[in-house]
């Protein structure tokens, strides 16, 4: 089944093979999140609506929202989950799109990727896999990896097809990737490019060394969005993609993400790791219709610079 695309008013949205449904609005105005899904749902009531809230069908920004008083701002996502959908998936993992070849999803910070020794059920991947195994498909296909403290997108295959085609765009560094991260202090310049041979430790620290046989190169670009409040938010573009790059090479400049205690911050004033998987763009694998992703700066990275002077 194809995407329908479905403009009602100033708003649209699409509709995808999982009828799961995202909603991006085009408004000047900032509105709650109730009179938005008015806006979406003319035909439904306020009760259906607080009830769509209450159940926790609603997500904004790919968190689960409740509360109707929201102010929503003109480039925030919204998504309502069919009960289907919601009974398989828990409120960390939400589908952005999903064919017979691919699924994308938005993942929270705190849940893994993938399964580690200690911990089996909880992850991404175990998600997945039973919401497809319900819907009669296989299991999913990893392709890459956020660390658990990571929040954004990723893209899984569903056969091994797909799975070899997109791994081998990402081992080529074609793939687009766009991360937001939270350092202490300003950027000095305000943006630039990290470059190292990054090699992992005894204590599973990246770290810069000369180069070595078991060092991977890894290049990093970034660009300070604001600053304020004596922290910055940046726009980090990878050309490579090792373990923890962004993290070492903040780290290293002296300006380490928040809440990352693994490598050097001491402070946290949002409550988690200040990085974010904004972008995602890569190759269908089938197809080879390029597709791009996004997903909304957290509210907690936006919230720490408002009424911040530069």
């Amino acid at each position: 089944m194809n995407d329908e695309r479905c403009p009602r008013g100033d708003s649209s949205f699409i509709v995808h093979r999982s009828s799961f449904i995202v909603h991006r609005l085009y408004h000047r105005a900032v509105r709650s999140l109730l009179d938005s899904l008015a806006k979406l749902y003319p035909d439904s009531s306020k009760t259906t609506l607080r009830q769509m809230l209450s159940s926790g069908r609603v997500r904004v920004n790919g968190e689960i929202e409740k509360n109707a008083k929201r102010e929503i701002d003109a480039d925030e996502m919204i998504d309502v989950t069919p009960k289907s959908v919601q009974r398989a998936l828990p409120a960390e993992l939400s589908i952005l799109f999903e064919d017979e070849h691919v699924i994308v999803v938005l993942k929270a910070h705190g849940l893994l990727t993938v399964p580690t020794e200690r911990e089996r059920e909880t992850t991404a991947q175990a998600y997945l896999n039973t919401y497809l195994g319900a819907i009669g498909e296989e299991r999913i296909h990893v392709v890459h990896r956020l660390d658990r403290e990571t929040s954004g997108i990723l893209v899984f295959a569903k056969h091994f097809s797909a799975r070899e085609a997109l791994k081998e765009q990402f081992a080529a560094h074609i793939a687009d990737r766009i991360y937001v991260a939270i350092v202490e202090g300003e950027m000095t310049p305000p943006s630039g490019t990290f470059r190292s041979h990054l090699r992992e430790m005894r204590d599973l620290k990246m770290v810069s060394v000369k180069a070595h046989p078991d060092a991977k190169y890894a290049v990093t670009h970034y660009r300070t969005i604001q600053s304020g409040n004596g922290y910055s938010m940046l726009e980090i573009t990878l050309e490579t993609g090792r373990k923890n790059q962004i993290r070492a090479h903040l780290s290293e400049a002296g300006h380490p993400v928040v809440g990352d205690r693994m490598y050097g911050s001491e402070v946290n004033p949002i409550g988690r790791l200040g990085l974010h998987a904004k972008l995602l763009g890569f190759d269908h694998p089938m197809t080879g219709k390029h597709l791009v992703f996004t997903a909304p700066v957290p509210k907690a990275f936006r919230d720490l610079f408002r009424g911040a002077v530069s």
